[in-house]
């Protein structure tokens, strides 16, 4: 077994996911520091969604490791051996890493704050009152205080996005995993959504992100990471990842990319 690296907050050892006889990802390897934001680049089916999801273990890997400072993921040791987690053991490990989805999951029957506090009441064991309180305050983060009382329903896909990032701080977590947020979005409403990374990332929260949105990876992640059929080919700083790719398979997907912005 590997040992964590002493600087990284996440660190992610020969990742394998197989579905079947499909080989999805191949030996990922990548580690995320403290503050940094990580952006996963690369064509659809390439393997940076799938990886998000063994990160968070919602898909099991089907081998390698998967560090959270000194605490391995969804793996604990009984007696000389590991052994996979219980629910109850995973779902505590699991609120350490948020993450946001494509979609927004919010439960329509209950009102924006409510969907916010529902997770540290019901997972946390939060008083109810300290819940509503942080719910607010994670609101206010996301500029939508003022929509506290409002239902689901009542908000654009903009602002649902943005309910359900505040949700994901409510954990309070060490790390938080987007998987392409904006690309249910209606194109007006992408920017609300990505200034508000942005700002998360300017405060040094400790992120990766799964995008189409290149221009944004350029200018807001500290390295980006582009995959390709189910591997890494290349990763760096973000501006030399996308200005002076050296690979010709990063260089072909960041030329399609730029036709189809154009």
């Amino acid at each position: 077994m590997s040992s964590p690296s002493d600087t990284a907050l996440l660190r992610v050892h020969e990742l394998h996911k197989n579905y079947g006889d499909l080989e999805v990802l191949k030996g990922i390897s990548l580690e995320l520091k403290p503050g940094e934001t990580l952006s996963l680049i690369g064509p659809s089916g390439s393997g940076k969604s799938t990886c998000l999801r063994c990160i968070n273990y919602l898909e099991k890997p089907t081998s390698g490791e998967i560090w959270l400072g000194n605490e391995l993921i969804g793996q604990v040791k009984d007696g000389k051996r590991l052994r996979l987690m219980s629910d109850r053991e995973m779902a505590a490990q699991r609120r350490e890493i948020a993450m946001v989805f494509q979609l927004f999951y919010l439960w329509p029957h209950l009102n924006v704050r409510d969907n916010v506090a529902l997770g540290p009441i019901k997972a946390q064991g939060m008083p109810r009152k300290q819940a509503y309180e942080l719910a607010d305050a994670m609101l206010e983060k996301v500029h939508l205080r003022h929509k506290a009382e409002s239902y689901p329903e009542q908000l654009s896909g903009g602002q649902q996005q943005r309910v359900a990032i505040a949700r994901a701080l409510a954990q309070q977590p060490k790390v938080i995993l987007f998987d392409e947020p904006t690309s249910a979005l209606d194109p007006e409403l992408v920017g609300e959504v990505l200034a508000v990374i942005r700002e998360l990332a300017e405060e040094g929260r400790s992120m990766i992100m799964v995008t189409h949105e290149v221009r944004f990876a350029r200018d807001v992640a500290d390295r980006v990471i582009f995959m390709d059929g189910g591997r890494i080919v290349e990763q760096g700083p973000s501006a030399q990842v996308i200005d002076n790719p050296c690979h010709e398979r990063t260089r072909s997907f960041l030329g399609r990319m730029a036709v189809e912005s154009a």
